[in-house]
């Protein structure tokens, strides 16, 4: 059997640094990961210090982040990682993500430097735990509208409102707090155990059940004005977070299809039916000869982003294009993998329903497909047809 990214001898791509990142990566995830997963996902919950901890040791907390603890790996390096941490799972890698592309990142890019001394080392080493307040009950794709606001007291800020679907914020020492001021939209670097501040874990969840995620309130919660993120002007600040995040997001999607894949091979190339394995039927094999297909474009295209990162950075609407297609047609190979495998392909035992639950919240988290259509249909045409 040829495994689908050989293929096209994609590996051939990499630096031999690269390569090494990606199997030490890989190599946590089959010993801290894979063997526990499915039974965090049935019990809906996950070890999120103990995971951070052990992420920290390796650097892959804010790894692509310089100074701090940060180990200032390259694009392709972190989107590596984010691929091998989501093909053992989405909300272990979301655990990664959020801590680095978000938490992380917002102080790193719009904090003072007491504010990178104070909480990014012992968040780089997992010590510390981050999340990224935006979302709302109310104001999910449209963040323009959030209805938590901050408004000065003195030489105080006072917040109040509420998030909603925040990885991390049961387990976070601090929180990256977006609200509405009367200069414009402001971030803050809040301290969990800051009165008025609470986190509720949201149970029930159909998907990205190894992950923990949480309903923020903020009743009356008084910071001091060393909490504002100083450098973050507008709503452009939370939104080069997210466009941070969702370069990882294009490479992990990856890991989740290239898992179910690999399953599926495994599967249809040692289960009989009718005399035969079913990867002798010509049907299975035009289903798996597809999924490869696709598999390998959205490499190719996590690739070309990732190079253009490392050199020249990349606009909002390519990480949009990426985040768009590779999600999508991670679903897409998640699907067509679970009737391949038939009954068994709802079974905990194999990985392929979890993945195929978790990217249904990748594909609506940091963007909904529908958002990121808009925004590569306003740069085609010019038009802005968000709320239209």
């Amino acid at each position: 059997m040829t495994a689908p990214l050989d293929l096209l001898d994609l590996d051939e791509l990499l630096s031999d640094e690269e390569r090494d990142i990606r199997e030490v990566v890989r190599r946590v995830a089959d010993d801290r990961v894979r063997p526990h997963v499915a039974g965090w996902y049935e019990r809906g919950e996950v070890p999120v210090r103990d995971l951070a901890v052990e992420f920290g040791k390796l650097g892959l907390l804010g790894m692509h982040l310089t100074g701090y603890g940060c180990a200032g790996a390259s694009a392709v390096s972190y989107g590596l990682a984010c691929m091998e941490l989501e093909a053992a799972d989405s909300g272990v890698r979301s655990l990664v993500s959020v801590q680095g592309s978000l938490a992380m990142y917002a102080i790193w890019r719009f904090g003072t430097e007491e504010q990178k001394q104070r909480w990014l080392p012992g968040m780089a080493t997992g010590e510390l735990i981050g999340c990224f307040g935006l979302t709302e009950p109310d104001h999910g794709s449209d963040p323009a509208h959030m209805a938590t606001r901050a408004r000065r007291d003195g030489d105080d800020w006072v917040l109040d409102g509420g998030k909603l679907w925040i990885t991390n914020a049961p387990a976070a020492d601090v929180a990256v707090i977006w609200a509405r001021t009367d200069e414009g939209v402001t971030g803050f670097a809040v301290p969990t155990s800051t009165p008025g501040f609470s986190a509720r874990e949201i149970k029930q969840k159909m998907s990205l059940r190894a992950s923990s995620t949480g309903e923020i309130v903020l009743d009356g919660v008084r910071l001091g004005d060393d909490a504002r993120l100083t450098e973050a002007r507008g709503l452009k600040a939370p939104l080069s977070c997210l466009t941070e995040a969702r370069f990882g997001i294009v490479w992990g999607a990856l890991g989740a299809a290239r898992e179910c894949l690999h399953t599926a091979i495994d599967y249809a190339t040692s289960r009989e039916q009718f005399g035969r394995p079913l990867a002798g039927f010509q049907l299975t094999q035009a289903k798996l000869a597809d999924m490869a297909l696709e598999l390998q474009k959205g490499y190719l295209l996590a690739m070309h982003l990732g190079r253009r990162h490392d050199a020249v950075g990349l606009r909002p609407e390519q990480v949009s294009a990426g985040k768009l297609n590779n999600v999508r047609e991670a679903l897409a190979i998640a699907r067509q993998c679970r009737t391949i495998l038939g009954a068994n392909g709802i079974s905990g035992e194999y990985p392929v329903m979890r993945h195929a639950n978790n990217l249904e919240s990748v594909l609506t988290y940091e963007g909904t497909s529908e958002i990121h259509q808009l925004v590569l249909g306003q740069k085609l045409t010019g038009i802005d047809a968000f709320g239209g």
